[in-house]
């Protein structure tokens, strides 16, 4: 059975990843679960923009939070969600030859 996202959602979701850095963390995370410190190694990104780009990913849920001790880890809400990316970026690549 497919599952199907009602229009403003997908609209909310695909306006949350039109920002390179949103895209950036997004690529980061992929299938794991990370923590906002291995976030800012894997996009060499500054902890506060990081942060702020987060909770705009959360409240477009594209991520869920999960706390483990004091650290709090992110992870796609669709794990599929990095398929579609990869997808995405392989049409890009073709698009440009």
């Amino acid at each position: 059975m497919q599952l199907i996202i009602p229009m403003e959602n997908l609209v909310k979701i695909l306006k949350s990843l039109a920002e390179l850095n949103r895209l950036r963390i997004v690529m980061a995370i992929g299938k794991d679960s990370l923590s906002v410190t291995e976030i800012i190694h894997a996009t060499d990104l500054p902890q506060t923009l990081v942060s702020f780009h987060l909770r705009t990913l959360r409240n477009s849920e594209v991520v869920k939070t999960e706390r483990n001790g004091p650290f709090i880890y992110y992870r796609l809400s669709s794990p599929g969600l990095i398929d579609v990316l990869s997808d995405l970026s392989q049409v890009n690549n073709s698009l440009k030859s």
